[in-house]
């Protein structure tokens, strides 16, 4: 089936030329200009984000929002009948709903070995009044190097102390934070004390030990969060505490409480914690041993921002393969959950995303289960769902076309990126770096 608009038609290969220009800018492509042109592209395979495939797949978007989704195999058209500035036919390619990289360092870090380049902890225990949003760093060269293989949106992210600070859903597109704020200080971050203390490292791990420190740890987190609900219960203060005026959406729901644990005891009490306390909103964050407790998860309803797929499990007696599974744990016991990154190098590492869902779809999930996770799961847990996640109409137009699987990296290969419609420039510093030394020794 052809689709042909008099205004323009473009076959694949003058498509794919017409992508690729990007290859001849700087290290760091310039911000995507707003869309002026409405775009309409066939013959894709469209994985909508929410379980949904639709094949031989029309997309058409302008203004920045998606206006038209079809299935082109039911639907016939009379030459013309659709009106866009310009038409691609990308017979074979996939289309899916922009990736998501949540609880991340990503645009707060650039070399972690360098300190001043790493701007995502404060001193002090208790900051839930510091940004993430405004120390992302929009020029940061490890972001072309994401968005290459789908990621298009990050979840800034705090570290350290007992509340890290609160994080902001950024796009990877923008002059500066400003531009690529999507939802500003969504949520407030919590390192829940640790009923055993890890000692050691990886390379050398050491036997574990009780933590002393417990009772005390969680009775001054529990006298901070319930001086906040006392303040948050009372208007007009003439002095303000800025930490607990970043506490007040917590009580009133306007903001996520992410609890980072993983061992069952610490999720359990983390549980009861928000519940003693009457949050409305809770996302448990790492959650290696959830699955143990995927009961109260579900009764309090409370999602997860999973644990690196791609990891180590916490126990001996674990099975080796126990994180690869722990996607499909989750799901077929129906608890909402996302994939995340956090650990070392997970800046840069926030472009293997996509193949550690590739990876639980390898262990159980079905490839629309993997793609949800990266997507429209996400969205959902933030509370963007309504404006993006999904490729349908009425939403952002934020998705990318990839000529193969975006889940394994073999064969994915994104030839077409958007943001609010606006087409990305896909190159970066890896990629010339890998062009200029493959003419140096003349590799095929």
């Amino acid at each position: 089936m052809k689709f042909i608009t008099q205004k323009s038609k473009i076959t694949t290969v003058i498509a794919c030329l017409f992508l690729n220009t990007a290859l001849l800018v700087a290290q760091h492509p310039a911000p995507a200009p707003k869309q002026t042109k409405s775009i309409l592209i066939t013959g894709l395979t469209i994985h909508v984000g929410n379980g949904t495939v639709i094949e031989y797949g029309i997309l058409g978007f302008r203004d920045g929002k998606i206006d038209l989704v079809l299935n082109g195999s039911n639907v016939k058209f009379k030459e013309g009948a659709l009106k866009y500035d310009t038409t691609i036919n990308l017979n074979g390619a996939h289309a899916y709903p922009g990736f998501f990289a949540p609880n991340s360092t990503l645009g707060l870090s650039e070399i972690e070995a360098v300190r001043a380049t790493n701007d995502f902890r404060d001193v002090s225990g208790y900051n839930p009044h510091i940004r993430a949003l405004i120390a992302f760093n929009s020029d940061s060269k490890i972001i072309p190097t994401v968005r290459t293989n789908g990621v298009l949106f990050s979840e800034a992210t705090p570290r350290g102390g007992v509340i890290s600070g609160t994080s902001s859903l950024m796009a990877l597109d923008g002059w500066n934070w400003e531009d690529a704020a999507v939802k500003k200080d969504e949520g407030v971050h919590v390192n829940f004390p640790k009923t055993i203390q890890t000692n050691g490292w990886w390379a050398e791990p050491q036997p574990a030990t009780a933590n002393k420190k417990y009772d005390e740890q969680l009775g001054e987190l529990k006298k901070f969060f319930a001086d906040a609900k006392a303040y948050a219960g009372e208007q007009g203060q003439e002095e303000k505490n800025l930490r607990f005026e970043a506490m007040r959406g917590i009580f009133d729901g306007t903001k996520n409480l992410y609890i980072h644990a993983d061992d069952e005891k610490d999720i359990i009490a983390a549980v009861n914690f928000a519940s003693q306390f009457q949050i409305k909103k809770m996302v448990l964050v790492g959650g290696a041993e959830s699955w143990r407790v995927t009961k109260q998860l579900k009764q309090n309803n409370i999602a997860v921002m999973l644990n690196r797929v791609h990891s180590l499990p916490e126990r001996e007696q674990d099975d080796i393969d126990l994180p690869y599974k722990l996607p499909y744990l989750l799901q077929k016991d129906s608890i909402l959950f996302c994939l995340q990154n956090e650990g070392d190098m997970e800046a840069m590492g926030a472009r293997n995303i996509p193949f550690q869902a590739g990876t639980a779809r390898a262990y159980g999930l079905t490839n629309e289960q993997a793609v949800a996770a990266l997507s429209y799961n996400a969205a959902k847990i933030i509370g963007v769902d309504k404006q993006m996640g999904t490729i349908e109409a009425g939403k952002d137009a934020s998705f990318f076309i990839s000529t193969g699987d975006a889940l394994d990296m073999k064969t994915n290969c994104v030839i077409l990126a958007f943001i609010n419609g606006k087409k990305l420039m896909l190159t970066n510093l890896q990629q010339e770096l890998y062009k200029k030394y493959q003419n140096k020794y003349q590799l095929k």
